[in-house]
């Protein structure tokens, strides 16, 4: 007696109602079509079409969602290869079908996917190569190590503001400015924009400005804005000029360093933007660290005769062994005092700790 209730249970739910329509329960045609085909494992399909008395509209949707989703394939005397399927070059004198399980129609839809993807792949590849063709060396920065020095000289300020956009997209190690003067035209938030940007790409920026215009008060937030950011920044008594390099393969400088609005030269190529770096390390190194001012007359007066000597001539360039020889002593402690020396001056190198020394009063 149970079992009979069961299988009329089942029958009831695969069939749909008791007059053979699937509309009486409200179930999804293509569902039940599938769990009738299911059941039957092959079946004409144009017969259980008819029995859940579908609408043409329906039949046609229906049998189009499950051949797309690999749950049914066409046979005749011998199945169909789904890929005879998918490329509509299986024919067949009968309208009968196989149920396919869904969990094979489901991988072999993942790999189909998978096969679309990889395709997509190679044409994206294929698309880069033929740009990296025609752009040459305007398309990387690193590709510019290979390249020729060239300069763009730019006189709209609209050009001026894309290639800084344009160079930020492609920067990749580090930035470095000098700001003579306010941001003027330059719009505070869109510099900070870029700083996330390139801060968030793991590029190191760096900012130089006048200590004068750093006093006023709205230049003074946004260099705090900056800073937050992670932008390291210095101070210097004056600033040279306007100047922007990146990666030691760009370099943005006024056309006329008094004349700022005339316009801007791009460089490009390590050969000219060297020089640019030079005088940008120099400037750094004699600044003063945001936030960290230190008074001239800090320090110094401690030095010994000795320390003040070797300090003079590590500032001149000397080399260890040449100091040990005129101050007559051995070269451990040349060494070693040169390390004391920059410990005190907070410096990280030989050459900033001349140039701080020189920038505290220390020799004169």
């Amino acid at each position: 007696m149970d079992a009979g209730t069961d299988a009329g249970t089942d029958t009831g739910t695969d069939t749909g109602a008791a007059d053979g329509t699937i509309g009486a329960h409200g179930a999804d045609p293509v569902l039940t079509l599938y769990q009738e085909l299911r059941r039957r494992g092959v079946s004409s399909f144009g017969e259980v079409y008819a029995q859940l008395r579908l609408t043409p509209e329906e039949y046609e949707r229906c049998r189009d969602a499950l051949v797309s989703l690999g749950l049914i394939v066409p046979t005749g005397a011998a199945h169909a290869t789904i890929t005879a399927v998918q490329d509509g070059s299986w024919r067949s004198d009968t309208d009968a079908v196989a149920a396919i399980d869904p969990e094979i129609a489901l991988l072999r839809l993942l790999e189909r996917e998978r096969e679309r993807l990889r395709e997509h792949l190679a044409e994206a590849d294929r698309a880069y190569s033929t740009l990296e063709t025609l752009a040459g060396t305007f398309l990387r920065a690193d590709a510019l190590t290979r390249a020729e020095a060239e300069v763009e000289a730019l006189t709209d300020y609209r050009r001026i503001q894309q290639a800084i956009e344009d160079i930020t997209d492609v920067m990749q190690e580090s930035s470095a400015s000098l700001h003579p003067g306010t941001p003027g035209r330059q719009d505070p938030e869109r510099m900070l924009d870029r700083d996330r940007r390139q801060i968030g790409n793991g590029v190191r920026v760096r900012a130089i400005y006048g200590r004068q215009e750093a006093a006023l008060p709205e230049m003074a937030e946004f260099l705090g804005r900056r800073a937050e950011v992670g932008v390291e920044i210095r101070l210097a008594p004056s600033v040279p000029l306007n100047l922007i390099i990146a990666d030691r393969q760009f370099a943005l400088v006024p056309i006329r360093p008094e004349d700022p609005g005339e316009g801007a030269i791009l460089a490009r190529g390590s050969a000219l933007v060297r020089p640019y770096l030079s005088l940008y390390e120099h400037c750094w190194h004699t600044a003063t660290p945001y936030g960290n001012d230190v008074a001239p007359e800090r320090g110094g007066d401690g030095l010994s005769e000795q320390q003040r000597a070797a300090l003079h001539m590590l500032a001149s360039g000397m080399k260890d062994e040449k100091i040990a020889r005129t101050l007559g002593v051995s070269l451990r402690t040349v060494s070693r005092m040169i390390s004391e020396l920059m410990q005190e001056l907070g410096a990280s190198s030989r050459f900033e700790a001349g140039a701080r020394a020189v920038q505290l009063g220390w020799l004169d």
